[in-house]
């Protein structure tokens, strides 16, 4: 979570490396609670248990289980394991899932708009509501990531959800001592190392853990720098009595990663994948590789704990806390003299090391952030007769330290201090930090929420909820200036309803109506300054949005044959749209209110097995979206009342298949996306792409000692095309527009991730 404050979103695609979780005898996942480290473990699947578990939630729900998870690649993050399922659309910076600049979007919806949850605690930016799967568990600890593509569980300690929830759900430690040795290596100078260790159960405590450590090192696929991540898991599990368990889940991660540079269409068409950092420094070049590389630290602790009272009676409460610190740096040239410090002009000059005969210096400019996090959210369930009721609060704090300094840059290009912090940071005459933004925000998030599921009949379900949420922003600009206090409080009232009809053991129907609201992220309160003159005004008045959707789906969960399809609508008010903005030099998350907006759309998959260990997977969305007002552009509004929202392909899907004879297995995939608009005028876009991704392997255990031995070799992108995967930074038009009352409004290029190069990996895990 360093890198929760605004980071660059320069990137380009990276494709999953997909396949499907086997219905028919399958390696054990390295971890499972029962398994013995010594042994082979054969699990039958008469139905499916990977990519359609049986579901009986009233909404669309996808997941991916450990089955999935172990043919895959074991670099990708969970945004690019998730790529296939319906409605899901991911753009990354390279094949690895190392970059932090990713995009995942669902149903047309941003990534600040779905939520994050790993063990029941919340992984999203509370500031800026965005999530960094590079800094997740490693894919080896985790169980299964469930993708609930519209609406999220009352009890969710998330905030402005309409586009979902993705749900990571961590191994519990094996009951049997055990490890689990994972080596790859891979294109790109690609290598990692993962070691794992679980305990078994510990004397007569009935204390299980596991902890485990991996390091991942690879070049840039384009362009010069590499990507370093060193990373920690570890959970302690005590389970007793009939049902009762406590858990304490960490995660830390450590990372110096690349940020790759987005081009423009005309970028694109000038450079192509040539579109990259300089490899090596002259003097004055701000556009040098190491001026680009973010450094970040975090740590995740979540303690889940669950409580059976009784047969009608139990607790679940979840206390979480995250820290992290990082810096998104970029190159940029300062001056001895002509500067200001908010509003305020420097009247002395300020020493900068390096500055040529006309006092100009190359620095790095560091966005740095300072985030800690905690919270808890504990639910009541009490089950009376055909009334199965929930009651639970949620309480958050968030304190997000944002500066914004410079440091100086030796002759050879390298930087006194790469994490930016303040000890190493250029200073004003009379000893003050010189910072092109200095502030500190507190978030407090309160909610209630009540619900009653209410078994009508045997077959027939109806669930009753209400949620209410309160979001305060306070904080503080400590640049000079006529701002320094910022409040921002809010309320929203949640209602929603379902219906679940089961028509036999087979089939299920479902219906349901939620409501949703995104309160603006923290930057939008804030003044930014040039050359001692607001360049933007920060306002309390941006409304929140607020929005109503609606499902309706149908399941079939077969021995052979399992197919769901869901309807889906969603009507926006005050839509707020997060993009990249140039500010100070630095790309930095911004929000736009794109007004009303309509969508609509169908998603479904089916899942095929027609012979033991084949299984057929297809999946895919139809998605329409209107925005229903025109935008206000200074004195005027742009005419984009009937446009298509942008960063909404209307078809996407996917197609793959898998094979496991429990010697040998593999997999292929293939994901297209459809055309996606990058401006709300749809004066410009990207063409629909497709990609393949590849995987075989063979079980080496009865060859050699009995004990899980699995070599695989993953191809990513294999056909290797050259194409824009998504939209990096919105534009409102992109070329010059007449607007509704008759002036030019200017426009301006958004810019664009580049679809990853191919990569190949090989990978030998071994258990003892």
């Amino acid at each position: 979570m360093a890198n929760m404050i605004r980071m660059r979103l320069m990137g380009c695609s990276a494709l999953v490396l997909a396949g499907f979780a086997v219905h028919a005898p399958v390696q054990a996942h390295a971890a499972d609670a029962d398994n013995a480290a010594d042994t082979i473990r054969v699990i039958g699947h008469p139905d499916p248990e990977g990519l359609l578990p049986e579901q009986s939630a009233p909404k669309a729900i996808s997941a991916i289980s450990a089955d999935f998870i172990i043919k895959q690649a074991p670099t990708l993050n969970a945004f690019q394991l998730v790529n296939l399922l319906p409605g899901a659309n991911v753009s990354s910076s390279d094949p690895y899932g190392l970059s932090t600049s990713s995009s995942l979007t669902m149903r047309g919806l941003g990534q600040d708009e779905i939520g994050v949850l790993m063990e029941g605690a919340p992984q999203n930016d509370i500031g800026y509501y965005y999530a960094y799967p590079s800094q997740f568990a490693d894919a080896e600890n985790v169980r299964q990531v469930a993708l609930a593509q519209g609406s999220v569980d009352l009890d969710s300690p998330v905030l402005g959800t309409a586009g979902g929830l993705l749900s990571l759900s961590l191994d519990d430690p094996a009951k049997k001592r055990g490890a689990l040795v994972d080596l790859s290596l891979g294109s790109y100078n690609e290598r990692r190392a993962f070691f794992r260790f679980d305990t078994g159960l510990i004397g007569n405590s009935g204390v299980r853990a596991f902890l485990s450590y991996s390091n991942n090192r690879a070049d840039n696929w384009r362009g010069a720098g590499y990507d370093l991540r060193n990373h920690i898991d570890g959970k302690l599990l005590k389970e007793w009595g009939e049902g009762n368990r406590a858990s304490l889940a960490i995660s830390f991660n450590s990372a110096k990663t690349a940020t790759y540079p987005g081009p423009t269409l005309g970028d694109w068409q000038t450079y192509g994948r040539g579109y990259n950092f300089d490899k090596t420094y002259t003097t004055g070049d701000t556009n040098y590789w190491r001026f680009y590389r973010a450094p970040f630290r975090n740590i995740y602790l979540s303690a889940p704990v669950h409580l059976r009272f009784n047969d009608r009676l139990s607790l679940d409460t979840t206390t979480y806390l995250q820290w992290g610190y990082g810096n998104s740096p970029y190159g940029t040239q300062l001056a001895t003299t002509g500067n200001y410090l908010g509003t305020e002009a420097l009247t002395q000059p300020i020493t900068l090391p390096g500055a040529d005969a006309n006092g100009v210096a190359t620095v790095l400019g560091n966005w740095t952030g300072n985030q800690f996090r905690g919270g808890n959210v504990t639910k009541l369930v009490f089950q009376a007769g055909a009334h199965r009721l929930t009651a639970g609060v949620w309480f958050d704090y968030g304190n997000d330290r944002v500066i914004q300094s410079y440091t100086s840059v030796g002759a050879d290009g390298q930087v006194a201090d790469e994490w930016g912090y303040q000890d190493k940071a250029i200073r004003t005459a009379d000893g003050r930090l010189l910072a092109y933004e200095n502030a500190r925000t507190l978030t407090i998030s309160k909610a209630f929420f009540l619900a009653d599921s209410i078994a009508i009949t045997d077959r027939l379900t109806a669930d009753l909820g209400f949620k209410g949420v309160d979001v305060l922003h306070s904080g503080r600009n400590f640049l000079p200036g006529p701002q320094s206090g910022v409040h921002f409080d809010s309320f929203a009232a949640l209602p929603r309803a379902a219906l679940h009809y089961r028509i036999d053991d087979r089939q299920q129907v479902f219906a349901n109506i939620t409501t949703n609201f995104r309160a603006p992220n923290e930057y939008t309160l804030y003044n930014t300054y040039d050359y001692g003159e607001i360049s933007t005004q920060g306002t309390t008045a941006l409304k929140n949005e607020y929005s109503v959707s609606e499902e309706l789906g149908y399941r079939y969960i077969g021995p052979n044959l399992s197919f769901s399809l869901t309807g889906f609508h969603y009507h926006f008010r005050n839509r707020q749209l997060s993009t990249v903005i140039d500010s100070g030099g630095a790309l930095v998350y911004s929000t736009i209110n794109a007004g009303s907006q309509t969508s609509y759309g169908v998603d479904g998959e089916i899942d095929w097995r027609p012979a033991k260990g084949v299984s057929l997977y297809v999946s895919g969305e139809y998605l329409h979206t209107q925005i229903d007002s025109d935008l206000a552009v200074g004195n005027d509004w742009l005419p984009t009342r009937g446009k298509q929202a942008v960063s909404s392909p209307s078809f996407q899907f996917g197609v793959g298949s898998t094979y496991d004879d429990g010697r040998l297995f593999g997999s292929t995939a293939l994901k297209y996306v459809g055309r996606q608009y990058s401006t709300f005028m749809n004066d410009e876009s990207i063409p629909a792409y497709a990609t393949l991704d590849l995987s075989v392997g063979v079980h080496l255990a009865e060859w050699i000692d009995g004990k899980r031995t699995d070599l695989r070799v993953n191809a990513i992108n294999i056909t290797n095309p050259r194409v824009l995967s998504g939209v990096q930074s919105v534009g409102l038009n992109a070329q010059d527009t007449i607007g509704r009352n008759g002036t030019v409004i200017s426009g301006a290029a958004p810019s664009y991730y580049i679809g990853s190069g191919r990569a190949f990996v090989v990978t030998l895990a071994r258990a003892f």
